[in-house]
């Protein structure tokens, strides 16, 4: 199985049978992304909320690769109404799939679409593929439940914001390994704009000295899990 982190907070798993998971497709538009979404395809795209900077290029990506959007009920809804398929869930309910399982957490944040419509609630999003569990927390603040979620599962990547002002920072995300002790953390959604702007060496330093091993990956690269 591999992972690819395309900046922000997109990343693309890609299993052994060759299955395509995208998560949070932003693409065209992102000054960092080192892809266009014309460059990219899947099976299935998980989106965290209704943002552009995280729903993105679903809707053209789904409709030209037939992919299943997984997502919240109401952002579901939305995606249903804009021609592409969608499976609704919502925070707490976990779905088997073709390749694994999804379950939805809580997010600290808000959801609105490019269409400027207040919709539905933001998540973060666990995955269970292959043998490995994957946490991508979505956009977030911190919150206690994370201890609890560390509890049950036992994550092998967490996939955690660091940019600040609009999400957890440093130090915030440094805490939300601490809860969750995952294997590994890899941080997202960092200088894409000037607004969110920070330092992701910092980050590895700071966590690293919880005792949690930290991948920082550049622009475009793709590890194996």
């Amino acid at each position: 199985m591999k992972l690819r982190y395309f900046s922000h907070s997109s990343f693309l798993i890609t299993l052994d049978t060759g299955t395509k998971i995208l998560m949070d497709p932003f693409l065209n538009g992102n000054p960092t992304s080192p892809v266009s979404a014309d460059q990219i395809s899947a099976d299935y795209i998980l989106v965290s909320h209704g943002h552009g900077d995280h729903l993105g290029d679903t809707v053209g990506i789904a409709e030209r690769c037939n992919a299943l959007c997984i997502c919240e009920n109401e952002l579901a809804t939305y995606l249903s109404t804009k021609g592409v398929r969608s499976h609704a869930m919502h925070i707490g309910g976990t779905r088997p799939f073709d390749f694994g399982k999804v379950k939805l957490t809580q997010a600290l944040h808000s959801s609105v679409t490019p269409d400027k419509e207040c919709i539905g609630t933001p998540t973060g999003m666990i995955l269970f593929v292959q043998d490995k569990i994957i946490y991508h927390t979505g956009d977030t603040g911190l919150f206690l439940d994370m201890k609890l979620i560390g509890e049950l599962y036992a994550v092998d990547y967490l996939l955690v914001p660091i940019g600040d002002n609009f999400t957890m920072g440093i130090e915030d995300a440094v805490r939300a390994g601490t809860f969750i002790k995952p294997k590994w953390v890899i941080p997202m959604h960092y200088n894409t704009f000037d607004a969110i702007k920070a330092d992701p060496k910092e980050f590895k330093r700071q966590v690293e000295i919880s005792g949690i091993r930290c991948r920082v990956l550049e622009f475009g690269q793709e590890i194996e899990l």
